[in-house]
């Protein structure tokens, strides 16, 4: 097993009180998985971190295919082949993010952490109430965890599996490494769409693009993987941040099969605002949603499917003043409220721990760059010299 030490900068004197399981040496470098390792790099710049992060051991690949098929059978703790690691000495937290709930078995192969560390918390971030019977012995890990966090509307036989105490936390973002500002690059994209989308829908885009010279950014290979996850994620922030409207929709909206009806919201709707970009789709049909998106325009409401896109676009193009407006709110809102700095806090208060200098002065930078956005007012190149060209 691979021990990745978290502790860097002023943290490396400091003794790390959080053992965090790290799920990224275990599978392909999916892109989909950027946002948690964005999360994690940021946490062991704020936090005193003993990054735990294990490598498969030769049985890895069947024993998760065991799992697959055998998991609803197993009544005892099954490591699907990862060595096994036993904490040595003691922290005030165990903390583990699990993006989907097959990736529970991994948490069985850290030994004794419930006598090693105060307080335990997981965090995951993606499941439907329907896959309950098929993932139940897997979920049933939740129950060792003092605390669960999840990112969806849970049922109440999803809260009888947990047994510990569950907290809704939506996700976050590196408001810092998305924020447009100071340095306000041109938005010379039109549109952007990364990931599921409306095949009526971008037919609409592409031909704008032909007809009318719409600058259209979207996903052209059906592939999931990429060469480096932080340079994956870097080269999107930066086109999210030179982008005017931003596609969005609701988690798997073209999958009714696998979401059984529920209407849940990721990272995209972040993306989009926190660089800026006006945010045109579908709202996810929940509390949560309206809760953290509750400001004028979050969304410009296009239901998915739709062949009006055009005209959305066109109208928001002679409206300059609205556009700014926008765009200024969703970039002030994120710093202020959605960085994952204060997803973190929520952590720290549920396992009784103080914030550490470094997440502090963090707060501090996102504060003072909220302050400046409405500065900026007029110095953004919103791509308006492109719609008139348009038109």
């Amino acid at each position: 097993m691979r021990h990745v030490s978290g502790d860097r900068g002023a943290n490396e004197a400091r003794v790390p009180r959080v053992l965090m399981f790290s799920q990224r040496n275990l599978y392909e470098q999916e892109v989909w998985r950027c946002s948690f390792r964005e999360f994690e790099a940021i946490l062991q710049e704020i936090d005193s971190i003993h990054l735990l992060a294990p490598t498969p051991g030769p049985a890895y690949t069947n024993g998760r295919r065991l799992a697959f098929r055998l998991g609803a059978h197993f009544k005892t703790p099954f490591n699907p082949g990862i060595p096994v690691f036993t904490p040595d000495k003691y922290y005030d937290l165990f903390f583990a993010v699990v993006e989907k709930p097959s990736e529970l078995w991994n948490l069985n192969a850290v030994k004794g952490w419930k006598d090693y560390c105060r307080t335990s918390v997981c965090w995951l971030s993606e499941f439907y109430a329907k896959d309950i019977p098929r993932f139940k012995s897997s979920l049933e890990i939740l129950s060792r965890f003092d605390h669960v966090i999840f990112m969806f509307n849970t049922s109440e036989s999803f809260r009888r599996i947990i047994r510990g105490q569950g907290h809704y936390l939506a996700a976050g973002i590196d408001t810092l490494g998305f924020c447009p500002y100071p340095a306000s690059p041109p938005r010379s994209i039109d549109v952007l769409s990364i990931g599921r989308r409306s095949e009526k829908t971008h037919q609409v885009l592409l031909g704008l693009a032909r007809q009318e010279g719409l600058f259209y950014v979207y996903d052209t290979i059906n592939d999931l993987h990429g060469y480096d996850l932080a340079e994956h994620r870097s080269l999107m922030a930066n086109m999210a941040k030179r982008t005017r409207y931003f596609l969005v929709n609701p988690g798997k909206i073209d999958r009714p099969d696998e979401t059984g009806g529920q209407s849940e919201f990721g990272y995209r709707y972040f993306e989009g605002a926190a660089s800026g970009a006006i945010l045109i789709g579908e709202r996810a049909r929940n509390k949560e949603f309206s809760r953290i998106f509750h400001w004028e325009d979050a969304v410009i409401d296009l239901p998915f499917g739709s062949e009006d896109i055009g005209a959305v676009i066109k109208e928001l193009d002679t409206q300059p003043e609205r556009q700014a407006r926008i765009r200024q709110t969703n970039i002030a809102e994120c710093l202020s409220a959605h960085d994952w700095a204060y997803r973190w806090e929520v952590v720290l208060r549920l396992a009784g721990l103080e914030p550490l200098p470094e997440l502090r002065r963090r707060k501090e930078r996102l504060k003072d760059l909220a302050a400046t956005v409405f500065e900026h007012t007029g110095e953004e190149d919103t791509g308006r010299s492109h719609a008139s060209n348009r038109t």
